[in-house]
C-alpha cells in the first residue's frame, strides 16, 4: 500500500500529514498506530489526517491523532 503524507518538524516535534480526503483506510484500527512507530513505520508524534471538508465554505476538516492511535480531543 502507498501512502502519501509530509513529515514535519518543529520544537522538538515531529509531525505527519496525511491528505485522506479519498481513503478512509488510512484511519483502519492500528494502521496510524504502526506507522507511529519509529524503528518499523515512519515515526511521530502526532498526525494531522486532511479529510473533505464537513461545512459548506470550508476548505478541508482536520483530525489529530498521537502516535497511539488515539485522536487527540479539540
Amino acid at each position: 500500500m502507498r501512502i502519501d503524507f509530509t513529515k514535519m518538524h518543529g520544537v522538538g516535534n515531529d509531525f505527519v500529514v496525511f491528505d485522506a480526503p479519498a481513503d478512509e483506510s488510512l484511519l483502519a484500527p492500528g494502521l496510524l498506530r504502526r506507522l507511529g512507530e519509529r524503528r518499523t513505520g515512519i515515526g511521530f508524534d502526532q498526525a494531522l489526517v486532511l479529510e473533505r471538508p464537513r461545512r459548506a465554505g470550508t476548505a478541508v476538516f482536520y483530525r489529530i491523532f498521537n502516535r497511539d492511535g488515539d485522536e487527540v480531543e479539540q
